[in-house]
C-alpha cells in the first residue's frame, strides 16, 4: 500500500485521512483527469481543425458563435444531443450501440500511458509501445462492427474497406514503432523519452519517423487516406445509419486519435516533453510536449485539406509493394548499423544514460545510411514517376488518335 500511495495519496494520508479511501481518491482524479483533458481538447481540436481548413481553402470558418467561432463546437454538440436516436429495426442492437463507446474509448485509453510530463504520467507500462497498438487496433474493430451491424450494404462496405486499408497500414507502422524501441532498448513510453536526453530518434532514424508518420494518417482514415468515408462512392461510409451523439462520438474519436498520433510521435521521435527548462517546472515540460504534438498535428490538417484521395489500388499498392518492405529495410539496417556500432565500441550500449557527446558518431553515420536510403528511394520515386507519365502519354495519345479515325 505504501508504495503505491504517492503524490496525492500521500497528501490525504498526512492529513489523516485512511490510507485506502486515499488511494481510491488519488486513483479517481487521475482517472478523471487521463479521461478529461482528451474531452477537453476534443472541443478545441475540431475548432482549430474548421479554421485551418478555411484558411487553406479561402474561407472565414466559424466566426459567429462565441468569440471567433470559440462556441461553435458546444453548439454543435447541443444539436447532437437534441437529435433523436435511432436504431435500424434489422440491425444488431448490442454491436451497433457499443461501436460508438468502444471506438473513443480506444483513443482515450491511449491516453492512460502517455507521459505528459517527467512527473506526471497515469501508468509507465513496460511494455507502452505494445499496448499503444493493440488500443489503437480497438478502433479498427469497432468501425467493422459498425459496418456489420448497421446491415446497410454502403456501412458494410465501409467495413470491408477497414480490412482492407487500416489492418493493412498497421503492418508498417509497427516496424516503424520498433525503431524507437530498438533504439532505447525500451517498450515503456517513458524510457523512450529519455533515452533522447542526447539525441532525439528523429535524427538517428529519420526514416522510421516518415513511415510512421504516414501510416498514422492512414490508421486515422485521414485524406488522401480516408476510403471508410468516401462520400461520393459510400455515401457516408461505415457510419451512414448512426445519428445523434453515436455518431457524434465516432467524430471526436476521429479528430482525438489524430491529435493523438501527433503526441505519440513527439514522444517516439522528438523528446517527448523534453526542451530549454523543461526540468525547471511541469508546466514546462507539459508546454513543449503540446507544443511538439501540436505542431505534428497541423501538419495532418495541411496535408488533409491539400491532398486529393487516392484510389483503394493505388493506397493498397502504395503500402504493399513500397512501404511495407521500406519499413522492414529500414528496421533490419537500423539494427545491423546500431549493432556494429556497439561491437566497435562506437555506439554506447546503454542509450538511457547517454549524452549527446557520447551519441554523435552514432548520430552520423545513422544519418549518413540514412541518407543513402533516402537518395536511393527518391530515385526509384523518380524512374517510377517517368514510367508513369510515359503511359499516361501513350494512352492520350491512342485515344486522340482512336478518335480521329472515328470522327472520319
Amino acid at each position: 500500500m505504501e508504495e503505491l500511495c504517492t503524490g496525492l495519496c500521500s497528501i490525504l494520508v498526512d492529513s489523516g485521512a485512511d490510507a485506502g479511501l486515499a488511494l481510491f481518491l488519488s486513483l479517481l482524479v487521475g482517472v478523471l483527469l487521463v479521461s478529461g483533458v482528451p474531452l477537453i481538447t476534443v472541443i478545441l481540436l475540431i475548432w482549430i481543425e474548421r479554421k485551418v481548413a478555411a484558411r487553406i481553402q479561402d474561407r472565414i470558418g466559424p466566426n459567429r458563435v462565441g468569440p471567433v467561432g470559440l462556441l461553435q463546437t458546444i453548439a454543435d454538440m447541443i444539436k447532437l444531443l437534441s437529435k433523436e436516436d435511432i436504431t435500424p429495426t434489422a440491425a444488431d442492437r448490442v454491436l451497433y450501440n457499443a461501436a460508438p463507446l468502444v471506438s473513443f474509448a480506444s483513443v482515450v485509453l491511449i491516453w492512460a500511458v502517455i507521459p505528459f510530463t517527467p512527473f506526471h504520467y497515469g501508468v509507465d507500462l513496460e511494455i507502452g509501445a505494445l499496448y499503444f497498438v493493440a488500443i489503437a487496433s480497438f478502433g479498427t474493430l469497432a468501425i467493422m462492427a459498425a459496418g456489420w451491424a448497421s446491415n446497410n450494404k454502403y456501412a458494410l462496405l465501409g467495413a470491408f474497406r477497414v480490412v482492407a486499408l487500416l489492418v493493412s497500414y498497421e503492418v508498417p507502422l509497427v516496424f516503424a514503432l520498433l525503431a524507437p524501441v530498438l533504439l532505447a532498448g525500451s517498450m515503456s513510453l517513458v524510457d523512450i523519452v529519455n533515452a533522447q536526453n542526447g539525441m532525439w530518434f528523429v535524427v538517428l532514424s529519420p526514416l522510421a519517423f516518415v513511415i510512421f508518420y504516414i501510416s498514422s494518417q492512414a490508421e486515422t482514415g485521414r485524406a488522401p487516406f480516408d476510403l471508410i468515408e468516401a462520400e461520393s462512392e459510400l455515401v457516408a461510409g461505415f457510419n451512414i445509419e448512426y445519428s445523434g451523439m453515436k455518431f457524434g462520438m465516432f467524430f471526436a474519436a476521429e479528430f482525438l486519435h489524430v491529435f493523438t498520433n501527433g503526441i505519440i510521435m513527439a514522444l517516439l521521435f522528438f523528446g517527448g516533453w523534453m526542451g530549454p527548462l523543461y526540468y525547471e517546472s511541469p508546466l514546462i515540460a507539459f508546454a513543449w510536449l503540446g507544443a511538439k504534438g501540436g505542431l505534428i498535428y497541423l501538419t495532418t490538417l495541411w496535408l488533409r485539406n491539400t491532398v486529393p484521395r487516392l484510389r483503394i489500388d493505388q493506397i493498397m499498392a502504395f503500402n504493399w509493394k513500397f512501404l511495407v518492405p521500406l519499413s522492414i529495410v529500414n528496421l533490419i539496417v537500423v539494427s545491423f548499423v546500431l549493432k556494429v556500432l556497439q561491437e566497435l565500441e562506437l555506439a554506447p550500449r546503454d542509450i538511457l544514460s547517454a549524452s549527446f557527446g557520447d551519441l554523435l558518431p552514432t548520430t552520423v553515420i545513422l544519418l549518413l545510411f540514412n541518407g543513402a536510403m533516402i537518395l536511393y528511394l527518391l530515385g526509384i520515386l523518380r524512374k517510377r514517376g517517368r514510367e508513369a507519365r510515359r503511359e499516361s502519354q501513350a494512352a492520350r495519345a491512342d485515344f486522340a488518335q482512336t478518335a480521329s479515325m472515328a470522327g472520319h
